[in-house]
């Protein structure tokens, strides 16, 4: 309690920097992950990819975040066990950011995609149990984030598989796919709109003091959808497009229609992302801020300080566009070679699967959800459409996550309490 009364500005700005470096290295790991497919099928620039994170990812956080920002707060460690001591709490968290932070900036710089919830779940575990012990850790709640890391990669990977295999039979394994682009694409174009608008209405307008119940969502969801698909119709059917075209050429101009989808997926990837991932900066550096300005009292829920989330927001924008161009190009080009077809298939299925999981509150990973889903769409071209080289190495960099982020935390954790004692 000491610490907290002699540094506790300190100690907030300490946690604000470090969770700062922690949103970079999710702008330039996680977010990239998100926007690769959409730069990996040349729909959208670097540049394009940034203003659209910029925007998204702040509405997903602010309208859509505040579920699993307490459970990476609350949720992976019983905070109830720091009660007689919130400086550990205080000082683990502060460790957790930084330990997580620079894990994910060295995986970035060497072009490495990893799981930023790996690296902070990590991190909190790591030094709850040193601390206070392994009782801190609530394990059964950490199984159940572990289990997650597995269903929802083959959860995305599925929904891609099928979603890609319908783009297939209905429009380019036709005698005129460029007709039938015209004519199913507003269809998929409302179910991408119906995925955005569910996860906005039924759960973010009630941060800004407008409540509706589940039918009201649901029908202003659909009724949105309709209308934006309606509008993508009239669009495509605007489009001018050379009748005596070869196939190869109508196959070129089928991409250009699956190009405008990729714009939108890679919208609601974003706010998908933010909805989930700003969680693993803003969470940690919350649960430092709201303890300090408690005098030390821990309580199960708190409010979010109105600086955190931009803060988090900008970080992550910066880490994107300073180093998300290598790992953007792993999963982007180097998983399987993907078109817009296939990188809409990808991106929709993990926006679909990202949404629900911060319905439920459940930090999962963007990575493997994403990667998971860009497996579905080579599958469905077969196995040898995969680079199984890539994949596995993905897969180790997965899997050394978790305790480097422990280890890490725990050396922080030891450094602070030295610092600060």
């Amino acid at each position: 309690m000491d610490i907290i009364a002699n540094y506790g500005t300190t100690l907030v700005l300490v946690a604000a920097l470090f969770g700062f470096l922690m949103a970079w290295g999710i702008g330039a790991n996680d977010v990239a992950n998100a926007m690769g497919t959409s730069v990996g099928t040349k729909s959208l620039t670097i540049r394009q990819a940034i203003i659209i994170a910029m925007i998204f990812e702040f509405a997903g956080a602010y309208l859509a975040g505040g579920e699993v920002t307490a459970t990476i707060r609350n949720g992976i460690i019983d905070t109830s066990a720091f009660a007689d001591t919130p400086d550990l709490l205080v000082l683990g968290m502060i460790a957790s950011l930084l330990a997580a932070g620079a894990w994910l900036i060295l995986a970035s710089y060497f072009g490495w995609p990893v799981s930023t919830t790996h690296s902070i779940i990590g991190a909190i575990v790591g030094f709850g149990v040193v601390s206070i012990g392994p009782e801190a850790v609530q394990w059964s709640k950490f199984g159940g984030i572990v289990g997650s890391w597995v269903v929802t990669p083959a959860i995305s990977g599925i929904i891609a598989y099928f979603m890609f295999i319908s783009v297939q039979k209905l429009i380019f394994n036709t005698d005129n796919p460029l007709a039938n682009a015209k004519r199913y694409v507003p269809f998929y174009m409302f179910l991408t709109a119906l995925v955005i608008c569910l996860v906005t209405i039924k759960k973010g307008l009630t941060h800004v003091g407008l409540h509706l119940s589940d039918g009201e969502g649901i029908l202003l969801s659909v009724a949105i959808s309709v209308a934006l698909s309606i509008g993508g119709w009239f669009y495509i059917r605007g489009q001018k497009y050379n009748p005596q075209d070869d196939n190869k050429m109508h196959f070129a101009n089928v991409e250009k229609v699956f190009g405008i989808l990729m714009v939108i997926t890679a919208c609601a990837m974003a706010f998908a992302h933010g909805s989930n991932d700003v969680a693993n900066a803003i969470g940690p550096l919350s649960a430092v801020v709201s303890t300090v300005e408690s005098a030390g009292q821990i309580s199960g829920s708190s409010h979010i300080a109105w600086w955190i989330l931009p803060l988090g927001g900008i970080g992550i924008v910066i880490g994107l566009a300073t180093m998300g161009e290598k790992v953007m190009a792993t999963v982007g080009t180097g998983i399987t070679h993907l078109t817009p077809s296939r990188g809409f298939a990808a991106q929709l299925a993990t926006a679909a699967t990202v949404v629900i999981a911060s319905g439920t509150g459940l930090p999962i990973s963007t990575t493997q959800t994403l990667v998971g889903a860009v497996m579905g769409v080579g599958l469905a071209r077969g196995i040898a459409a995969l680079n199984l080289g890539v994949l596995r190495n993905i897969v180790i960099s997965w899997v050394i996550t978790l305790p480097a982020g422990a280890i890490l935390a725990i050396a922080i954790f030891y450094v602070l309490q030295a610092c600060f004692s």
